[in-house]
């Protein structure tokens, strides 16, 4: 964890001390023989497109991350992940990589990068970088070799295949991006399989070589000091060699879908086109490299039908993922009892796994804009502390420690290539990418002297860094404090996870180590809750420095949580 700064007294530890992590009380005993640092810990992620732009070219840069390291380390965080920043055309905005071992010049050079790792390393700050490995550019020399035909050394470095005999597509698969995931290629006379743009043709992992380059990619940059690897997408490496079709999916009974209407790719189960059985081999191959690099972990995104049993075969066993972590809490509404239900369905399916939580990243609209309404920022320091409260490790995407809501961008003004063709129903991704608020009275919110890549809202600014430091009671400040307190708490850190009830809108679970048994109890409403306990759980001591004002009522033996917050508390638990 790093250094923790904070500019006001107010907002500071309970103790009135700013720790290094190594300095809090017990935290070095944290982490035994058998645990990681990573087992636990908060990861914020890092979209450099839209962190800080230091060249005034509208686009943020690796110098730009540089110069904001203070300021993350500041937040009681323990890693960085760093989006795609490698050469690319930019189709899909870096996760279309062209070249795997370069720097994009837009992002700076491999100088840079080399400061980057340094400067986060000397504030005690991991760095975890996105490797894309499903799929590449059309851009990149391995697919302008492979498409050229079908002898030369890289003609079976993707998925080709020949159509039908009517001409069409090989099979019935989707594209995530809309569509067929099948392109023609007239050169070779074949469909290449893609399962985002047609600019993005998936890799062949069948082919051993493929995979053997693959594993180099990702070790360039474990020469070069990072500490772990985000894995996108990464049960989308491997395909069904029959190419057999998916199956639809289930309908109602009065025949309509049981899914969203605005993405076709929903009405399909992805049974052969992901996830398939030979990707978990791929992934202990993976893991038997970070190996070879102690300290270093991995995060994978898993995508797909019924993720939270799949994300167990990719966990279990300590052989493959570190970490993983699926979409259910980034697209839920924060109702009590579908976000616990998410937390024991994964709990159940993790033997021995450890879970990776994340409620907002740059492909989801941001937290604050899917809670009930009227909004407030307690909503979104609340659903980082329960985060931050259950078992797992957790990625904060940035701007959410300032409450940062979902920004409306106009059609005329979009980027992604996403949302183009799903308006209005669906808008992209743009509105959680804008640029990151420095300074509410400066140009462009202080991100750049330029006019930055998308347009920076006024609701966002009002919500600026600078504003909030100076607001003792801000979002800002409530996350710092936290965290600072999560820090000292093994049970949060390490401990297993017991969920005792959830009444209404409100919460209730336990927190078990060795040290420590700590319940938690959350309220998700705009209701005051009063909460009874199990007979079986007794309050020892209400814990405080947290930041929330939930109380024990000892009289009536219950907790009282006003709106949005929470209580804990040190307990007895048979």
């Amino acid at each position: 964890m790093s250094k923790l700064q904070d500019p006001d007294p107010a907002a500071s530890p309970p103790d009135g001390q700013v720790h290094h992590a190594d300095e809090l009380p017990g935290a070095d005993e944290l982490q035994g023989a058998d645990e990681e640092w990573w087992q636990g810990c908060i990861i914020y992620q890092i979209y450099p497109r839209s962190f800080n732009d230091t060249n005034a070219d509208g686009v943020g840069d690796l110098r730009g991350v540089v110069e904001k390291l203070e300021y993350v380390a500041s937040l009681g965080v323990d890693a960085i992940w760093l989006s795609p920043f490698f050469e690319s055309p930019m189709r899909d905005y870096g996760y279309d990589v062209s070249n795997y071992r370069a720097v994009d010049p837009i992002f700076g050079d491999l100088e840079d990068f080399r400061q980057l790792v340094d400067r986060a390393h000397a504030l005690g700050l991991k760095l975890i970088i996105d490797q894309v490995l499903s799929h590449t550019s059309d851009l990149h020399e391995w697919f302008k070799s492979s498409r050229r035909d079908r002898q030369n050394p890289y003609a079976d470095w993707y998925v080709w295949a020949d159509p039908k005999p009517d001409g069409t597509a090989p099979n019935n698969w989707l594209s995530l991006f809309g569509g067929p995931a099948w392109t023609w290629d007239s050169r070779r006379e074949q469909y290449y399989l893609h399962n985002f743009l047609p600019s993005q043709p998936d890799l062949n992992f069948h082919n051993p070589e493929v995979q053997e380059r693959m594993l180099e990619e990702v070790e360039f940059w474990l020469r070069l000091g990072v500490d772990g690897v985000r894995l996108d997408a990464c049960n989308f490496y491997f395909h069904d060699r029959e190419l057999r079709d998916n199956p639809a999916k289930p309908r109602r009974a009065d025949g309509t879908p049981v899914v969203r209407g605005d993405n076709p790719y929903s009405y399909q189960q992805h049974m052969y086109s992901v996830s398939q059985p030979e990707c978990l081999e791929f992934h202990r191959r993976l893991r038997e490299l970070l190996a070879r690099y102690p300290g270093t972990t991995s995060v994978g995104e898993i995508t797909t039908d019924n993720a939270l049993e799949v994300i167990g075969d990719y966990l279990d066993g300590g052989d493959k993922l570190c970490m993983g972590y699926t979409f259910d809490l980034l697209t839920t509404d924060f109702d009590c009892q579908s976000v616990m239900d998410i937390v024991c369905e994964a709990q159940r399916h993790l033997a021995d796994g450890w879970p990776c939580w994340s409620a907002s990243n740059h492909d989801v609209v941001r937290t604050i804009s899917r809670t009930p309404e009227p909004h407030s920022p307690s909503q979104a320091v609340l659903i980082l502390a329960f985060m931050a409260s259950v078992r797992g490790s957790v990625c904060i995407y940035q701007g959410e420690e300032l409450g940062l809501p979902e920004a409306d961008i106009p059609f005329h003004q979009i980027q992604d290539p996403y949302g183009i063709p799903f308006w209005p129903e669906f808008k992209g991704r743009d509105g959680c990418r804008t640029p990151m608020p420095w300074d509410g009275d400066a140009a462009h919110g202080g991100f750049s002297e330029a006019e930055p890549w998308l347009p920076v809202t006024a609701a966002h600014l009002a919500l600026s860094c600078d504003r909030q430091e100076q607001d003792p009671a801000s979002t800002l400040h409530r996350f710092r404090r936290f965290m600072a307190w999560r820090g000292q708490q093994p049970a949060l850190r390490r401990g297993s996870f017991r969920l005792l009830d959830v009444q209404g809108q409100g919460g209730i679970f336990l927190r078990q180590h060795p040290r420590q048994t700590l319940l938690v109890a959350l309220n998700f409403s705009h209701e005051t809750l009063r909460l009874s306990l199990p007979a079986a759980v007794t309050v020892r001591q209400p814990l405080e420095g947290h930041g929330f004002s939930g109380e024990w009522d000892v009289t009536q033996g219950e907790i009282v949580l006003p709106p949005w917050e929470a209580f804990f508390a040190e307990v007895d638990a048979g």
